[in-house]
């Protein structure tokens, strides 16, 4: 964690008094005498309602006297022109009224929001900013998007001597009127006539006006996207806001996807998927993402900097959490900076286990549709959308495992059906390894249907039940303890056991004395040891049939082939290599 002092931030500048004398005089008064006054956030006046103020706390009502056709004329009459997105606002300020139309388009609401410019947001992110790198803020609305981006360009255009064009569609960022707001200093500013017109002037812009720096709000068009990447391209520095609060929600979102570089599906060949452990379908970044830089602003003063946004992805497609910059203020007006830990290094293919039963299931224990045999068919893009979703884990944006969820994201104690299963055994693994799941006989009630391969096969009916009700079925190979085990951990996301603790829950499930974890130990040895580094076969000791079957499962683990062979009682092992 790093601590230094940054530029405090100013007073906020907000010119409250002009948004006032467009209400009625007697909301004007309630509101002057109003205690909490200077924080106004906006006034709602909606036709037949009791007029509303709303504070970062708390809403309350003006007056008890609904509003009439009257009060909204009154308000119009004082402000300017309403633009193809029904906002206007009032000539050299900062402030936002937005309308509400009826059928025959007469305005019977309007949103007054107040406008707030605050000189000094930009230090939390400064050195980004000086990178000449493109960056992307997200967030949700009212976290401060707008002003941190009116304070960007103003230190551009200020204090960095950077030429910089504003596209201001809806006149946010600069204000209303034809003279921009001081608060954007000596950047320039273009309106746009129209909302949809706004990718054509960002492209005018970089044609006609040499810019160094384009700041553009609200990004939400698939051509606006693509403007965005044609400037960038061209080596100009964006800076830019778009709908979404996480860069989970822009990969999810094809519309927006370039501005992160674009998903595509791509199918491995046989080995390749092999290698990897994973499906023959996977998700790949297209393209370079158009933003270099990606901030996530979580709450006004604490922001999620991911520096590298091109890796972001890649980690999130391959279902690894990525570790982002947290920078937030302290009551002091000091900067922090923790640098969370690196996520681990990525285990290499020859030493990773790969699960045994994947037919139809990702690690996360969620059922893709690529190899679902028993969804729904669906079309192209369904099937996308759901690779795409099964390739986040549940986690929290700071790489913390966020609380767990079921296969389609069910609030935990997990509802498993079992079908062809033994409820005692389910019942000792659950037990045993302490997992939030509970058995039920009530398919009504089921998040999932955990049944043996063998037999769902041949049970149509129950199939079509899961498929009406979308109830995804998981499949094991065969109903032994580790079997059971992996296949309750995938479907709680957790990860697979190693080899020491495959042996410890064998014996913990089953209660077996020395004699059995001397047998399989003796398998382990006889694997890592002989099998593995010299390639020959390997016999193991005579034991009984309960014993074998341990033994079996266990070198099934480390995807090798054993046979059972003699008579009784010297029946015993073979191990052959790979």
């Amino acid at each position: 964690m790093v601590d230094f002092n940054v530029p405090s931030l100013s007073p906020e500048v907000s010119d409250l008094p002009k948004l006032l004398t467009i209400l009625p005089m007697h909301l004007q008064q309630a509101l002057e005498r109003h205690p909490d006054y200077h924080q106004l956030i906006e006034v709602i006046l909606d036709l037949g309602r009791l007029p509303e103020a709303r504070f970062p706390q708390k809403a309350e009502f003006l007056s008890d006297q609904v509003i009439r056709r009257s009060d909204l004329d009154y308000c119009i009459e004082r402000v300017g022109q309403f633009s193809g997105d029904n906002r206007a606002g009032i000539e050299r300020t900062l402030h936002r009224i937005s309308a509400i139309r009826n059928r025959q388009h007469e305005i019977i609401g309007l949103t007054c929001r107040v406008g707030r410019s605050v000189f000094g947001t930009t230090s939390m992110i400064r050195d980004l900013v000086e990178s000449g790198r493109s960056i992307l803020m997200l967030g949700r609305p009212g976290v401060g998007k707008t002003t941190a981006l009116r304070d960007v360009a103003r230190v551009l255009a200020d204090e960095l001597d950077k030429r910089v064009v504003i596209i201001d569609t809806s006149n946010e960022i600069a204000g209303d009127g034809d003279i921009p707001h001081p608060a954007i200093g000596r950047a320039r500013r273009m309106q746009v006539a129209r909302p949809e017109l706004q990718h054509q002037v960002m492209i005018e812009a970089v044609e006609n006006h040499m810019p160094e720096v384009i700041v553009i709000d609200e990004i939400g068009t698939e051509l606006e996207a693509l403007a965005a990447r044609t400037i960038a391209e061209r080596g100009v520095q964006l800076i830019g806001t778009a709908h979404g609060n996480q860069i989970e929600n822009l990969v999810k979102n094809p519309t927006l996807s370039d501005l992160v570089g674009g998903i595509q599906s791509v199918t491995l060949g046989d080995d390749e998927a092999r290698r990897r452990g994973s499906q023959k379908s996977i998700l790949e970044r297209k393209a370079p993402p158009t933003f270099d830089i990606a901030v996530e602003l979580t709450e006004r003063y604490r922001w999620v900097v991911h520096q590298e946004v091109a890796e972001t992805v890649d980690l999130l497609l391959r279902g690894r959490q990525p570790h982002p910059q947290i920078r937030s203020l302290d009551k002091s007006g000091k900067l922090v900076v923790e640098n969370p830990a690196p996520a681990p290094a990525p285990v290499a293919a020859e030493d990773r286990v790969t699960p045994l039963s994947l037919a139809g299931w990702q690690m996360s224990g969620r059922m893709t549709p690529v190899s679902a045999a028993y969804r729904a068919s669906s079309s192209d893009a369904s099937q996308f959308q759901q690779m795409l979703e099964d390739s986040f884990q549940e986690r929290d944006r700071f790489g913390n495992r966020a609380h767990q969820s079921g296969p389609n994201g069910e609030d935990l104690p997990l509802h498993v059906y079992p079908y062809a299963v033994s409820r005692s055994q389910l019942d000792q693994v659950i037990t045993s390894l302490n997992l939030p799941i509970v058995l039920t006989k009530d398919l009504e009630h089921t998040d999932v249907i955990f049944a043996l391969r063998s037999n769902i096969k041949h049970h149509g009916k129950l199939r079509q039940i899961a498929r009406n009700r979308q109830i995804p079925i998981h499949t094991i190979k065969s109903s032994s303890m580790p079997n059971i085990a992996r296949g309750l951990r995938r479907l709680l996301n957790m990860e697979e056991p190693g080899k020491s603790e495959l042996i410890d829950f064998q014996l913990m499930t089953t209660g077996k004395e020395h004699d059995e974890l001397e047998a399989l130990e003796e398998a382990r040895l006889a694997v890592e040891q002989i099998v593995i580094p010299k390639g020959q076969p390997v016999e193991l000791l005579p034991r009984p049939a309960n014993v074998r079957k341990m033994q079996h499962e266990l070198i099934e683990h480390y995807r090798l082939q054993s046979r059972s062979f003699g008579d009784e009682p010297n029946r015993r092992l073979r191990i052959y290599p790979a």
